[in-house]
């Protein structure tokens, strides 16, 4: 982000009304590198494709807020590949991590690994410092630590169904793991930081918070949040396009101001759950309307969302969850249209 966006994001976050609503949306593999015209293992591998991929997003629309900026990730395998998990890597479709706890006595074999050192964690951060230089020159900035959630994480080592089960079966293993989990992602949060001194922000994602009920995440997900949201950040953003009706009320008390939701609450209704006190952003059908609708039915959808808020303080204008593969350029440029003439 560039430093008028960032000021701009953390008087939202603060609550100061703008004139105009912001647009902002999550990028990343799903969408980046179809969207540019390259393949996604061109996009993964290739450091100069990778930057001009989100070169191309900053140019084509200069009046949106791309989040986390300059995204350098692996897809689902970036945090499990330093847990020795297997990834296969396909030319043009998502990557895919294999399990690594196949019986729940596997977790006690389980060890924190070096950020500094494991799975793709270090291809991350050097591609990161490799084109730094770069970013900066456009006139951007390094501004977000990111990674994956401790339940989604978990949910990649053993398999959603089973960690589902673990949890009632056998919470202390549970607990356990998602212990191990948080710890090494205090530390890759700290690596990033301490490399890039211009980071002022952490996103965090995790949609398997969306799959359990209110005592269950009180018990698997908010202490274990709460302490990688322990820490010097302004900005603390999260992303859970699931269900979030029984958890999104302690998101608060965990330090989140800036969330991400899906399509199954209203903007209204989370607003009213959490008394106002994070920035949404948010909500337009992702697939079904930005990816798969003609420029009309986005605006729609723009101008629906928009005349049914109760208040536009802290909102930006997005899609339910981050920005889905298959959105063309002409929908991004009438979703914005759209927002400019309200």
């Amino acid at each position: 982000m560039t430093d008028k966006q960032w000021t701009e994001l953390v008087n939202i976050i603060n609550g100061k009304k703008p004139e105009k609503i912001p647009v902002g949306f999550i990028i990343d593999s799903p969408w980046l590198p179809n969207w540019f015209g390259i393949n996604i293992l061109d996009y993964y591998t290739s450091d100069e494709l990778w930057f001009k991929a989100n070169m191309k997003a900053l140019e084509t629309f200069p009046d949106i807020w791309f989040l986390p900026g300059f995204w350098s990730e692996y897809g689902m395998c970036t945090e499990p590949s330093a847990f020795g998990a297997k990834c296969r890597f396909y030319e043009n479709e998502f990557p895919f991590a294999d399990k690594t706890i196949l019986t729940t006595d596997d977790i006690d074999k389980v060890v924190k690994p070096d950020p500094a050192t494991d799975g793709l964690l270090p291809f991350m951060l050097n591609r990161l410092k490799t084109i730094q230089p770069q970013i900066e020159k456009a006139g951007h900035h390094i501004k977000f630590s990111v990674s994956r959630g401790p339940l989604n994480i978990a949910t990649f080592l053993m398999g959603v169904s089973e960690f589902m089960m673990a949890c009632m079966m056998e919470p202390e293993r549970i607990h356990k793991l998602l212990g191990i989990i948080t710890e090494f992602l205090i530390e890759w949060h700290e690596m990033q930081r301490k490399v890039f001194p211009s980071i002022d922000g952490i996103l965090v994602l995790d949609d398997i918070v969306g799959f359990i009920g209110t005592e269950e995440f009180k018990e698997f997900g908010l202490p274990y949040l709460k302490k990688i949201y322990d820490t010097p950040a302004t900005v603390k953003f999260f992303h859970n396009d699931a269900e979030c009706e029984a958890s999104v009320s302690f998101y608060p008390e965990i330090g989140i101001n800036l969330y991400n939701p899906g399509i199954y609450t209203p903007v209204n209704k989370i607003k009213e759950l959490t008394g106002n006190k994070m920035a949404i952003l948010g909500s337009i059908p992702p697939r079904d309307v930005l990816a798969s609708g003609t420029s009309e039915q986005v605006m729609e959808a723009v101008e629906k969302q928009v005349t049914e808020l109760y208040t536009t303080e802290r909102f930006i204008l997005s899609c339910a969850g981050g920005m889905p593969p298959g959105v063309s350029t002409g929908n991004i440029k009438a979703f914005c249209e759209m927002n400019k003439k309200m």
